[in-house]
């Protein structure tokens, strides 16, 4: 769930540095709750395992744990980890889920999963061929039968006049193809969702995001 906006190009440009710097500079910066369109795409699956990319404060691992899956969640922040695996234990679900701390251009967890899942998987301090990288290896993560899921931002909310970075929004098409997904996959779902949104000084627009969901044959 890295929903990695708002940050001056005076930021770190090492991933590890800046994410733990947007983490350990304030409290808490998510509401705990999981993203609206993980649980549209997820919520009539049957549980199994689940490897959440970018799991920053557990919002998405801790509900998918609560529903019956075992997840496995990563994250560059030590102090995301950190607020994940509190979150998690809160809500009972410590023994259900997994945390890991990977710079995902250089690591990457271990094994397949029913369902690999990145959430508004972006940031102003990796090129997009790192993106690209770290999305297509996702999609080796995946178990026969199971589902990529990638959700991202389609670009700035409309409120945004002047955004803080040049940052590249793929849409549904071009995340397709970057992801070069051979004859055993399916893609099954390319969607653009729009919805209202405010900014921090309540100025009303709307910001969209698209979906992309492709299954790997049994």
């Amino acid at each position: 769930m890295t929903h990695h906006h708002g940050h001056q190009q005076t930021e770190p440009r090492d991933p590890a540095e800046f994410w733990e710097g947007f983490y350990a500079e304030k409290g808490q910066i998510w509401s705990g709750n999981p993203n609206d369109l993980l649980v549209r795409e997820v919520a009539d699956l049957p549980p199994g395992t689940v490897l959440d990319l970018g799991s920053a404060e557990g919002g998405d691992a801790v509900w998918l744990a609560e529903r019956g899956w075992r997840v496995t969640g990563v994250d560059v922040s030590a102090t995301a980890i950190a607020r994940a695996a509190q979150l998690a234990a809160q809500r009972g679900v410590t023994d259900s889920i997994t945390f890991e701390r990977h710079d995902l251009n250089a690591t990457f967890p271990e094994g397949r999963f029913d369902l690999v899942c990145a959430q508004y998987f972006h940031s102003p301090v990796e090129q997009e061929g790192e993106r690209q990288r770290t999305l297509r290896r996702a999609s080796e993560a995946v178990a026969p039968g199971g589902l990529l899921l990638i959700v991202s931002h389609y670009g700035w909310p409309t409120w945004m006049t002047e955004p803080r970075h040049d940052v590249h929004f793929p849409g549904t098409a071009e995340v397709v193809a970057f992801l070069n997904l051979d004859d055993r996959w399916t893609v099954e779902l390319e969607d653009v969702v729009t919805r209202p949104s405010t900014s921090p000084d309540g100025v009303e627009g709307t910001r969209s995001d698209h979906v992309v969901r492709a299954r790997l044959s049994a």
